[in-house]
């Protein structure tokens, strides 16, 4: 039986009444199997559940989570879609394969204007009603207390909260910084992220001290603010570049803007890496498809996501929330050479 057997009026939605009639059964009897009640027989429930399917008809999600008081939906909370996000939301899907749970993917701040609060604007629409458990990618405040479980990625305020995951990012600067000086590079330039980040800030951090232990000065004059977005990059890398004693190297805070300083590299007749060696931080996808692809620090978003979900599905069945920090791992691709006038060169 199909639904325009059922009512030759197209487009009409189906409704448990509908499956009830298919099915030869009560409306209890589908909502006991829909529910995953027991005292149906399993070939009363193959039935049912067959019609459902056939019918494409879909219980509302809101209803059977009151009912339940479980939703089986992971929300992934994101302030827009860049590719940070993107790539970490990738890893929470492949985690939560072959799981019970399904993902709800939420942009929090695209429609509200402000990004400074959007998680717990987020938090408090869908939060007991529409997931189980929340996974916030980069917060910006501390997480307010929530009727669900919450792990939150490379949150603004560092690991503060009861459940989070991050990157060495300190670490991570630091080989950034030396393979450059290695290089023979004595002349480095920092596009940083954001001021109100951690990650920026310890990036920042891992950059001077790799200048200080290599007996490098710092010069605030060779640092400029990318703000982790292409648009704010732009002018920031010009700046650099436009010096009268330009950096022959830029360590960028993150890939997004070590792309776009290659670009206004070559738009003032710069060729990379002979002219200027760039490395970025995070391996997005772009990293690789670039040209010359890009030197960066890896900080697995797969990983970083499914350790995310891991720990989520822990505290659902009872265990203790945790802090987890996963290594950086320096990648060197086209984007770096030996400074001209080093050995080799």
């Amino acid at each position: 039986m199909t639904a325009n057997a059922l009512d030759p009026r197209p487009g009409r939605r189906i409704t448990i009444t509908d499956v009830a009639r298919a099915a030869g059964v009560s409306v209890a009897t589908v909502s006991k199997v829909i529910n995953g009640r027991d005292g149906i027989a399993d070939a009363t429930s193959k039935r049912v559940l067959g019609i459902v399917r056939e019918l494409g008809y879909e219980s509302s999600l809101v209803a059977t989570s009151m009912r339940r008081r479980r939703t089986q939906v992971v929300g992934v909370l994101v302030a827009e879609f860049e590719p940070f996000a993107v790539q970490l939301l990738r890893g929470v899907s492949t985690a939560l394969q072959g799981t019970e749970y399904d993902i709800l993917a939420y942009a929090g701040s695209v429609s509200a204007g402000e990004h400074i609060g959007w998680e717990r604007r987020s938090l408090s629409r869908l939060g007991g009603t529409l997931i189980d458990g929340a996974i916030i990618v980069t917060p910006t405040v501390t997480l307010p207390e929530s009727g669900v479980p919450v792990v939150a990625i490379d949150p603004h305020t560092g690991p503060v909260g009861p459940a989070t995951v991050d990157t060495d990012n300190l670490g991570g600067a630091r080989a950034a910084t030396e393979h450059l000086i290695a290089l023979g590079h004595r002349r480095i330039g920092h596009l940083r992220g954001r001021a109100d980040l951690e990650s920026a800030q310890l990036r920042e951090r891992g950059y001077r001290e790799a200048l200080e232990s290599a007996g490098l000065p710092y010069d605030p004059v060779l640092v400029a603010d990318g703000g982790y977005r292409t648009a704010d990059s732009t002018a920031a890398a010009a700046a650099l570049l436009d010096l009268a004693v330009p950096p022959t190297a830029i360590f960028a805070a993150n890939d997004l803007s070590a792309i776009e300083a290659m670009r206004v590299a070559s738009e003032r007749g710069m060729r990379i890496p002979d002219d200027l060696s760039v490395v970025g931080f995070d391996d997005i996808p772009e990293a690789v498809s670039c040209t010359p692809a890009l030197t960066t620090v890896r900080q697995s978003l797969h990983e970083m996501g499914a350790a995310a979900v891991h720990m989520l599905l822990g505290i659902f069945d009872g265990r203790p929330a945790e802090h987890i920090r996963l290594p950086a791992e320096l990648v060197v691709r086209g984007s770096t050479a030996g400074a001209a006038g080093a050995p080799g060169r």
